[in-house]
């Protein structure tokens, strides 16, 4: 005698058995167990369908995460697509290249900083304060968006052009931003005020820079407030104020 037996299924009978297997996954917030789909950055899965600028964010935020990881060239499309949980065609829909997705990351990430910078410098009219504000912006910039940080200033991609002027871009925009406040509310002339925007942003990347890579060794105020102290004492001694 046979020590095992099998229960014939009619195809009707089968077909109800998945439609409710697959009605159970749903209910419970997944899928069939088919094993074509993955979580994305997004938190998405393969194969659902996203308006076009949420399925953009969520490949970005893929994107930067496998740019940050394996840096420009050891990055590849295949790894960005199954980390966003989305096929390559479904990549190349929205982006042509690597290139030009690596370049819409770094804006992306450049944009939130300078946008950063320019409403720090808004938030009050004391000098001092101001300067803390623009500090503090660059740190809050590196503890909230790590990846963008190391993007625009340990990009291993400076060789392309366009990427070297996105760069350029970050750090110009903020010094435009310093200069602005300085030049109108100092009246100092051009190239002198240019000076000291320039000396302002570059002394804030590096300290928070320091901060960062050696693993946050003081609490984020105190480096805010040591960086403010060190550049208040070169700029106490210049006119800020129009006379």
């Amino acid at each position: 005698m046979r020590s095992e037996f099998t229960v014939p299924v009619a195809p009707a009978g089968l077909e109800v058995l998945m439609r409710d297997l697959a009605k159970t996954a749903q209910r419970r917030g997944g899928q069939p167990a088919t094993g074509t789909g993955l979580p994305s950055a997004g938190g998405a899965r393969r194969g659902n369908r996203l308006p076009r600028d949420e399925r953009r964010g969520q490949l970005l935020a893929a994107a930067s995460e496998v740019f940050v990881d394996r840096g420009y060239h050891a990055a590849g499309m295949d790894e960005i697509a199954d980390r966003a949980g989305v096929s390559k065609p479904v990549l190349y829909q929205h982006f042509s290249s690597k290139v030009e997705l690596y370049l819409a990351v770094l804006a992306r990430h450049v944009d939130n900083l300078v946008s950063g910078v320019r409403q720090a410098l808004r938030t009050t009219t004391d000098n001092r304060q101001r300067v803390r504000a623009a500090v503090e912006a660059f740190f809050d910039f590196i503890e909230h968006d790590s990846q963008g940080y190391r993007l625009i200033f340990e990009n291993d991609y400076v060789t392309e052009p366009q990427v070297a002027a996105q760069v350029k871009v970050a750090t110009e925009s903020c010094t435009d931003a310093v200069f602005d406040l300085i030049s109108h509310d100092s009246g100092l002339e051009p190239h002198r005020a240019r000076m000291i925007a320039v000396g302002l942003v570059s002394i804030s990347v590096d300290s928070a820079r320091y901060w960062l890579n050696n693993e946050r060794p003081i609490d984020k105020d105190d480096a805010v407030e040591g960086t403010v102290q060190f550049i208040w004492g070169g700029l106490s001694h210049v006119p800020l104020t129009r006379s």
